[in-house]
């Protein structure tokens, strides 16, 4: 089951992360605790009377095509509610798990971290600083987890240490005016500069403003690089600034109580290893050959609809990474999954290109 650590704050305003029927609240604040964003998700639910449609507590332990799906495109889906389980026949699937349910723990990739003697964990395990308290930490990979937890770990913490192998570049969720950043980065006239400039252009003018601000090449986030990966944090370069987070380059092995890095820094007395390695894909309920199709996103013709099937009765929605809100986009999906179950449009059966949205 998925979990959020407890300081969690939305990383998109409410204006552009809301279902397009169901406004947030205006006495919501522009970007939310966790606990906020849930009452939301509540308050839509109750509002469109859609508790009575859910079963809580319920596993699907497995989804397959009938005999006849051929023809009716009809799945067999079998739950298990209190140790009891049922199969019930359904016209269509839609499969909104996410990508945020697996952890990926890349323990192979270090060599040595078998041996090492302190605490290891993966942030989805993580929750709140307590128990931290005076320990050396390290934290590999730099998203938005990543910067977060450095950020609390190092109130408490004797020290934290960021490790990451990618450029990155430090967004805050304020800009001009104090309005949210998404208010006056999605505008038209900067859409309409990004489709007639040169790319070479428009990675100058993206590397340049950042570090206007904040110089990420003197603390070790250089965006020298044409590609690197954008995160939404305000505290992170003040905590770098003032020591409490480190940044350091990739971890190239581990001893017993210390970490190697790949510019042949060594850090001592490594308490605890927090992987922010992100999650994998993974759809235990499905039969082969379609759990492996759905895994590959290549074969889901624009990331929804498997295109391996006769008929378009499966649609896995919100299984994309994007800069936006994960539930706009859902929506923007289920509207249109559910307009191919009822037969009013007809998805193409060609595969969809590798290229991220």
């Amino acid at each position: 089951m998925t979990r959020v650590y407890k300081s969690l704050v939305t990383n998109i305003c409410k204006e552009m992360s809301c279902y397009s029927d169901f406004p947030f609240r205006e006495d919501y604040p522009n970007y939310m605790r966790q606990e906020k964003f849930w009452n939301y998700i509540q308050e839509f639910a109750e509002h469109f009377d859609l508790l009575k449609y859910i079963r809580f507590r319920t596993t699907v332990r497995s989804v397959t095509k009938r005999p006849d799906f051929s023809e009716t495109g009809q799945w067999d889906v079998v739950t298990e509610t209190e140790g009891k389980h049922e199969t019930v026949i359904f016209d269509a699937v839609m499969v909104c798990t996410g990508h945020f349910s697996d952890s990926h723990l890349p323990l192979e990739s270090f060599p040595g971290i078998h041996k090492f003697q302190g605490r290891i964990l993966h942030s989805q395990e993580y929750r709140s600083p307590e128990g931290f308290e005076g320990k050396r930490v390290l934290v590999i990979g730099l998203g938005n987890s990543g910067g977060d937890i450095a950020v609390e770990l190092a109130r408490t913490t004797a020290q934290v240490f960021l490790s990451t192998r990618t450029d990155t570049q430090i967004v805050y969720r304020f800009s001009y005016g104090g309005y949210p950043v998404q208010m006056m980065s999605k505008r038209r006239y900067l859409h309409f500069t990004t489709q007639i400039l040169p790319s070479c252009v428009q990675n100058w003018i993206e590397n340049r403003r950042p570090n206007k601000i904040f110089s990420h090449e003197n603390c070790g986030l250089s965006l020298t690089k044409r590609k690197w990966k954008l995160i939404v944090n305000d505290e992170l370069p003040t905590s770098i600034l003032c020591g409490t987070v480190t940044v350091k380059t990739s971890v190239k092995e581990f001893t017993e109580t210390s970490a190697v890095f790949d510019n042949g820094t060594v850090e001592e007395n490594i308490d605890v290893v927090i992987f922010t390695t992100g999650y994998t894909t993974s759809f235990p309920f499905f039969e082969e050959p379609l759990k492996s199709l759905c895994t590959q996103k290549i074969f889901l013709y624009k990331f929804v609809f498997p295109s391996n099937l006769e008929r378009a009765t499966l649609a896995i929605i919100g299984h994309i990474f994007l800069t936006g809100s994960i539930l706009t986009a859902a929506e923007l999906q289920a509207r249109w999954a559910t307009r191919v179950f009822k037969g009013t449009l007809t998805p193409s059966k060609e595969p969809c290109s590798q290229l991220s949205l």
